[in-house]
């Protein structure tokens, strides 16, 4: 059974806390949802000979990996220790406008540029694969000299295969920087673009099958539904394009030339994602047209059948009429076959009313 992608249970288009009313661009407030309850720091070491890989206790311990010739990927599971995220802002002497951008969940995807960093922010999609539903959070990543900090609402295995690319020791991911380590994980949030849109696709086309055979309520339910989710997932998808078309033009120190080959890559699979996400809209709006007209022509199929039906037993109706009179003298009735000549003339003008609509292909 094919269960279709529940959203959570967040404001969908728009959220605004009212506490969050007038506090300054730069303060580090959590503006979000506690999706965890600890907060998780890993971090993944290596060159093309070395790989360590381990959980750190204090973000202190992240220190001894900063100015080594290493690539280093600090992954962060949980935003909401606000004392935390200063420890990364003195650790990193990062602007408190990144970690304050980072703390902002609800904020729209972008990239900036600052003296020591570049933030890409972005709206991660992933399918849990126990409860069928598709899970939405805030991914953040700060690039440094040689270090890559990703921050994540909750802990999740969406980037394992970038982990296990680096573990098997893959040519490119090993011998590349930290920009080629961020694209990597772009790829991957992207890839589960796709993947998001084609298992609604696949709802949506076999909807369209059960729509001609069977059209009635539930479908009607299923196409309101679908096109609610897929606008949802639309609301992550437009964002990221313009982040990533404005990823693949900036003059960054922190992106070698090599990498931006890889973020118009990334161009094609996310405008193929956004193309998807307006097919699959089209098509929903084409079978909502499609219930209307179907419903319609068998309206119509009834009513002109009720119509023929009415039309041939006017004439009927008018000839019992007459005699069914109270006058004393009708002549036909002191006639001994009148009965049978009456229900003779009913018949001939029933067969002849219907001929004539035949001729005239009125049904």
């Amino acid at each position: 059974m094919i269960h279709l992608p529940t959203l959570p249970k967040i404001t969908r288009f728009i959220h605004k806390s009212k506490h969050d009313i007038g506090l300054a661009p730069d303060e580090l407030v959590f503006r979000g949802q506690k999706k965890t309850d600890e907060v998780v720091i890993r971090v993944i070491d290596f060159d093309t000979e070395t790989l360590l890989e381990e959980k750190l206790v204090t973000v202190e311990d992240v220190r001894q990996f900063k100015n080594d010739n290493t690539v280093t990927w600090v992954n962060v599971d949980g935003l909401h220790n606000t004392e935390i995220m200063k420890d990364f802002t003195s650790v990193f002497d990062l602007d408190t406008l990144v970690m304050a951008e980072v703390l902002n969940t609800e904020a729209r995807p972008r990239v900036v540029e600052y003296d020591n960093c570049d933030l890409i922010s972005i709206k991660m999609l992933r399918v849990d694969d126990t409860t069928g539903k598709t899970i939405v959070e805030n991914l953040s990543l700060v690039l440094t000299d040689n270090v890559l900090i990703s921050f994540q609402e909750q802990k999740g295995d969406v980037f394992e295969p970038v982990r296990e690319r680096i573990r098997m020791q893959k040519k490119r991911i090993r011998n590349g920087k930290v920009d080629y380590l961020a694209f990597a994980l772009l790829d991957i949030v992207v890839d589960n673009y796709l993947y998001v849109i084609s298992v609604l696709g696949e709802k949506i086309e076999t909807l369209e099958e059960n729509l001609l055979i069977n059209p009635n309520q539930k479908v009607i339910n299923e196409i309101n539904n679908y096109k609610r989710e897929l606008n949802f997932l639309r609301k992550s998808v437009k964002p990221a394009k313009e982040m990533i078309f404005s990823l693949a033009k900036t003059d960054s120190d922190l992106i070698t030339a090599g990498v931006y080959v890889h973020f118009k890559e990334l161009e094609d699979n996310i405008s193929q994602a956004n193309d998807a996400a307006d097919d699959y809209r089209e098509i929903l709006s084409d079978q909502l047209n499609i219930y209307h007209t179907t419903i319609s022509s068998k309206l119509n199929d009834i009513m002109k059948f009720l119509t023929v039906f009415s039309v041939i037993f006017i004439p009927l109706t008018f000839i019992a009429g007459i005699y069914g009179t109270n006058f004393e003298y009708v002549p036909e009735l002191s006639y001994k076959y009148s009965y049978f000549v009456m229900w003779g003339v009913m018949v001939v003008v029933a067969i002849g009313m219907l001929l004539f609509f035949r001729r005239k292909k009125w049904f």
